[in-house]
């Protein structure tokens, strides 16, 4: 199977020079990319089911008698069908309708359809169905479960499972590795099954990946990844770093400066990063601190230390507000001890950024605090030697990688990293593998926990009053919805609507509103304002889950918070009770809920701590949620849910501290399960 990864993709049957160039963005480029390209979830086209055997959230294929027809022509028109069977009866609704549509259903006897089952007034219904007898004769029942591949434009469902058939025709059998003890079947067996799954197969159980050969691929590719993670984290220390020489006093004055006194947890990571930079080996740090918990102060204290080793270091944020913060916090704390702090950002005017590109590239500036613009060509560095990296995870490796190469020829600066997404014990384990790690998992005592809330949408108005008193106290409030407009999908508030009915209800009250939609400057224009206490409330999309200290905001209420997962929601709520009041967070939700999302719920009613409430998202949601939209560069399995898969991590983690030691079969994994895609772990 291993000569499969040396067969250019441009060889197999039904692939000519532009099908070969679709395919490479999905990063398939050899007979072995294709092979391992698996469904991420199928269909069932092989079976009728009987109407009165439907349930909600079934996919499936109906066929009825049409005895009934009816158009609405409300805000969205819409034409009900209306079928049955000898076991009973059921409407399928359509919506973006032609009247060429209606007509060939008027030349319909029998519909026979493929979608979701619903719950629409009072009975289930299914919406918008695939229709399957349009053309002169039923389109045949498939033989086998459907395989659902990821795809780009280019490329349809139908194309891509005939290239897989085509290879599926040349494989030969291989066995699995020796660490596999799990022998029943071969590579080949295991791999028909997952492409062209049998009839018989229970479908919830394949997506959910609890058939014994989807464990042993599972674990197989778990232990690549660990293996591509230790031999990075291998070639990473044997790269040359400068060592950074402490300086204790200049620490103790700032610590001295601050007003308040490092908490026991911070004070043991600022060690574990001392202990880190002082090494000729390259520092790869992670740290880990819940919202409010201090990891700035911590990383000023590497900043120092590089600084008055005559070293230079960046802060590198997601977003220019962020890194405008930051730059003022540092500036306040580092400035004293005799360190040039400067923001580089793409607001400068060319001429300011010309003068401080130069200032940079001369050593005149010691800490350099920015966004995107840190890693641009022009941008040069005369002595780097520390890189901070603020919320990680929003950055791609590849930008990452960038940043790191504008240190002296020859030398790897010192990089640390930090999160304030609580990252689960299993999750880290398997996807940070190749970084040491810190948590900071203690809080100021001075910290005043928020309280939370869940509130029915029902009682919308009497929220609406009582963030009319608070904001005529003075106190400034955040007011999150989950979709910028109104969607027919997807009944959540809209932020602009919400907006809307805001503004006619608290007429004497000052409302913003920011979304993604705006351009930077009216983001930053808006969010300014609130910080400046220009506005009372502040209408807004998830757009400020990492966002600017605003004090006095001690409110946060969130619409539709049934739709968001747990993290999330606890990033959002730790916008407010950052100043000395009381804050609160309001958790509105649009009834019923499921027993599942009321649960999620009451957890954040029952605890403020980050790293417990990521550890129960990971199990009710797994672990795709943690992270939210997937950022450039983060990896993703092809079989393994590290959620599902938990219980195999650590044997994973045993099998790859041997496998690591035989270079061929280490190689044949990684080609296997990781390939091109390999540019997520540091080279």
């Amino acid at each position: 199977m291993e000569t499969l990864k040396n067969r250019p993709i441009t060889t197999l049957k039904g692939v000519g020079p532009k099908m070969a160039e679709t395919l490479e963005k999905l990063r398939i480029k050899s007979y072995l990319d294709l092979l391992f390209h698996l469904p991420f979830r199928y269909q069932d086209r092989t079976r009728i089911t009987p109407i009165a055997l439907l349930q909600p959230s079934q996919i499936a294929i109906i066929e009825g008698e049409i005895f009934k027809k009816e158009m609405t022509h409300g805000r969205r028109p819409t034409l009900l069908v209306w079928l049955k069977d000898e076991s009973g009866v059921i409407a399928v609704r359509f919506f973006n309708f032609y009247t060429s549509m209606i007509k060939r259903f008027d030349a319909l006897k029998v519909l026979r359809c493929y979608g979701e089952v619903r719950y629409g007034l009072n009975r289930l219904e299914m919406s918008h169905p695939e229709v399957l007898n349009f053309a002169d004769q039923n389109v045949e029942l498939e033989e086998r479960m459907t395989p659902i591949y990821s795809l780009t434009a280019g490329i349809t469902q139908k194309q891509m499972q005939a290239l897989i058939n085509n290879l599926l025709e040349e494989l030969q059998d291989e066995h699995f590795p020796a660490f596999l003890e799990e022998r029943e079947t071969n590579l080949k067996d295991a791999l028909y099954f997952l492409h062209k799954p049998p009839t018989d197969v229970n479908i919830e159980r394949l997506e959910k990946k609890h058939y014994p050969v989807q464990e042993i691929l599972a674990l197989e590719e778990i232990v690549a990844h660990q293996v591509a993670l230790k031999k990075s984290r291998n070639r990473f220390f044997q790269e040359r770093a400068n060592p950074i020489y402490l300086d204790p006093e200049a620490l103790n004055t700032f610590k001295g400066s601050l007003g308040f006194t490092l908490t026991n947890a911070q004070e043991r990571v600022v060690k574990e990063i001392e202990n880190d930079i002082q090494s000729h080996s390259p520092m790869m740090r992670l740290v880990q601190g819940d919202v409010g918990s201090g990891k700035t102060v911590v990383a000023a204290s590497a900043l120092i230390h590089a600084a008055k080793a005559g070293f230079q270091a960046v802060f590198m944020a997601p977003t220019e507000l962020l890194a405008e913060q930051h730059a003022i916090n540092l500036e306040r704390w580092l400035t004293p001890l005799g360190i040039k702090t400067a923001l580089l950002t793409g607001k400068l005017t060319e001429k300011q950024k010309r003068e401080r590109v130069e200032e940079i590239a001369t050593g005149k500036i010691d800490v350099i605090i920015g966004t995107h613009a840190l890693f641009q060509e022009s941008v040069s560095y005369q002595a780097l030697n520390l890189v901070v990296i603020d919320e990680q995870h929003r950055f791609g490796v590849e930008q990452r990688l960038m940043l790191q190469k504008k240190a002296p020829e020859g030398f790897t600066p010192h990089q640390l990293m930090m999160t304030a997404t609580p990252i689960p014990r299993t999750l880290a384990m398997t996807l940070y593998a190749d970084l040491s790690s810190s948590v900071i998992d203690e809080y100021p005592p001075n910290r005043i926990p928020i309280t939370t809330s869940v509130v029915s949408d029902k009682a919308r108005d009497k929220v609406i009053e009582r963030v009319k008193k608070q904001c005529e106290e003075g106190t400034q409030v955040y007011w999150v919805c989950t979709l910028i407009e109104e969607s027919e999908q997807l009944p959540a508030k809209a932020a602009e609507m919400a907006y809307a009915d805001l503004c006619e209800k608290l007429p004497n009250l000052r409302i913003g509103l920011i979304h993604g939609r705006l351009k930077s400057a009216e983001k930053e224009a808006v969010m300014n304002a609130f910080k400046a206490h220009e506005l009372d409330i502040l209408v807004a999309t998830t757009v400020i889950e990492v966002g600017v200290d605003v004090p006095n905001a001690s409110i946060m209420v969130i619409e539709n918070a049934e739709r968001l997962g747990l993290s999330q929601l606890h990033q959002l709520r730790g916008r407010v009770g950052r100043g000395s009041k009381a804050s609160f967070c309001l958790l509105i939700y649009s009834p019923p809920l499921s027993h599942m999302t009321r649960e999620r719920l009451e957890i954040m009613q029952l605890t403020n701590d980050g790293f417990e409430i990521a550890e129960k998202d990971f199990e009710l949601r797994g672990a795709g949620d943690i992270f939210g939209t997937r950022q450039t560069g983060e990896f993703q399995f092809k079989m393994a849910d590290l959620f599902e898969h938990q219980h195999l991590i650590e044997k994973a983690t045993a099998i790859a501290d041997n496998v690591i030691k035989d270079d061929q079969l280490s190689q044949k994994l990684i080609d296997r399960w990781i390939g091109e895609s390999n540019e997520f772990i540091w080279s």
